[in-house]
């Protein structure tokens, strides 16, 4: 297969100003791309936003997105347009043969995503046209989803799909400023139709505070980046696959590859909170009030930060980060699947939803996987800590400041050394680089979670027969009670007919 190469605008300029940075040119487009959001968000408010006609609020938005769409991957910004004049002639024409409309929407885009990555894929994660295009797909699909709920009776639909639903569908035109939407395109955040007519109609602009919102989050942004930035530049990726790191002492290992997992994180952290902020400057994002009564901005959250940072488990992580786009998958995807009536069916085929969604590596269905696999072990951990740690050892650990002191270092250090374990396969991508790092650190990811299985079974095993046994020693105790009260309510019976003979 020949190698893909995108065409570009201005390669020249912007590879210069890159060489200048220390970063590649499509990471500088990219950033350049997502900091447009703030000056688009202060022209939208000072020039278009309280014009009556809509007409023109599309327009606008169309021709930002289009523009920035252009601007970061030239002509190949024509697979986007491509998609979202497809699925406008799809609702056009098939919108109410629900079945029919709603997996050749499905197909389409997910076989048109496919064959993008299946044409441009390489070893490292690939900043090309597909990256926004994966984005457009859940943006696309949820929309279809969206114009069915519509179509039916307010009775049939959950309390999400009613927010969602769309009586109407919209323009061409409205569609395009909709997927096109500026700061809401190239990254994320996946957000409904409706939210966006509820912003042009002018809903959220009754309330205040979303500028200084937005630039709170602008500033974290940029703090996580320049954390990002300089931890990589000490522990970047092509580091854990020399010798030298096999070689360093093993506990050392694990920990060093949980701090790069960090710093990996924040790379796409940082991109979020960028994107949010300008978001919120434009005041896209409400979501309501808070407890203390001021208007939320979160609308369009994708990271929870304080559950990020001061979360202790796997599930933690999968709770605060990305979260519109596990949201998005939880409502158009898991809930979906709940005529299967089995929990555990569907999420697993959510997760392989979001696996196949993310590209043809290897490393990204073995990221799932772990997740899955940790998830669920961290679960059975709990389960067993409160139903069989703490009844019998509870009162002496509670009051103990050392085993206090020892499990918040236990639960810190399981929360960096698994990170790093989790996020090399995403990471590397490939099978023969992220196999590499799992060896070199000793497959301690697998050893434990094998470990834990055996005993955690074993221990149900045994514990069931065991209380089967109790149980039948139990039961053989009560039968034997109950026989002699039966005899001795026998011998009670035969006494006072004997002592009436002798009356």
């Amino acid at each position: 297969m020949t190698e893909y190469t995108a065409v570009l605008p201005h390669r020249g300029l912007m590879d210069g100003i890159a060489q200048l940075g220390g970063v590649s040119v499509e990471a500088l487009r990219l950033l350049l791309t997502i900091l447009a959001g703030y000056p688009v968000a202060a022209f939208y408010h000072k020039f278009i936003a309280n014009i009556n006609d809509k007409t023109l609020h599309h327009m606008f938005f169309a021709g930002c997105g289009a523009a920035l769409c252009y601007f970061n991957y030239g002509y190949d910004a024509y697979h986007s347009l491509l998609g979202i004049v497809i699925t406008y002639l799809l609702v056009l024409f098939l919108r109410r043969k629900t079945t029919v409309f709603l997996i050749t929407n499905l197909v389409f885009h997910m076989g048109y995503l496919l064959l993008g990555y299946f044409y441009t894929a390489s070893n490292e994660y690939d900043i090309l046209w597909t990256m926004p295009h994966c984005i457009l797909v859940l943006r696309m699909i949820g929309f279809g989803f969206d114009v069915t709920d519509g179509l039916k009776d307010g009775s049939a639909l959950s309390r999400d799909q009613k927010e969602t639903a769309l009586k109407e569908p919209p323009s061409l035109l409205e569609l395009l400023a909709f997927a096109y939407f500026p700061s809401g395109f190239l990254v994320g955040p996946q957000f409904p139709l409706r939210r966006y007519q509820a912003f042009i109609n002018g809903r959220f602009r009754e309330h205040e505070g979303s500028l200084d919102a937005g630039l709170r989050r602008f500033g974290a942004g940029l703090f996580y980046l320049i954390v990002c930035q300089v931890g990589l530049r000490y522990l970047p990726d092509s580091y854990f696959l020399t010798p030298e790191f096999a070689n360093v002492p093993f506990v050392k290992r694990i920990y060093l590859l949980g701090f790069w997992a960090k710093f990996s994180l924040y790379k796409y952290i940082s991109c979020w909170l960028l994107t949010e902020g300008a978001l919120i400057c434009i005041g896209l994002t409400y979501k309501g009030e808070d407890k203390e009564g001021r208007p939320d901005w979160s609308g369009c959250s994708n990271v929870k930060l304080k559950l990020l940072e001061s979360g202790n488990t796997m599930e933690h992580y999968v709770q605060s980060f990305n979260v519109n786009t596990n949201q998005w998958v939880g409502q158009y995807i898991y809930k979906r699947l709940k005529f299967l009536n089995n929990r555990t069916i569907s999420y697993g085929a959510a997760l392989g939803f979001l696996a196949v969604w993310h590209g043809y590596h290897s490393g990204y269905y073995m990221t799932f996987l772990m997740e899955y696999m940790v998830v669920s072990t961290e679960k059975q951990i709990t389960r067993f800590y409160t139903k069989v740690v703490l009844p019998n050892w509870g009162h002496i650990l509670n009051n103990s400041d050392i085993y206090k002191l020892l499990y918040f270092i236990t639960l810190k250090s399981y929360n960096i050394v698994y990170m790093g374990w989790c996020l090399t396969a995403f990471v590397f991508l490939k099978y023969e680089r992220w196999i590499i790092v799992y060896g070199a650190v000793n497959y301690y990811g697998f050893t434990f979670l094998i470990l834990w299985a055996a005993f955690y079974h074993g221990y149900i095993h045994f514990a069931r027969g065991s209380s089967r046994k109790d149980a039948g020693e139990e039961k053989k105790l009560e039968e034997q009670k109950s026989k002699e009260n039966i005899a001795s309510e026998n011998q009670s019976e035969q006494r006072k007919q004997e002592d009436k003979k002798a009356d």
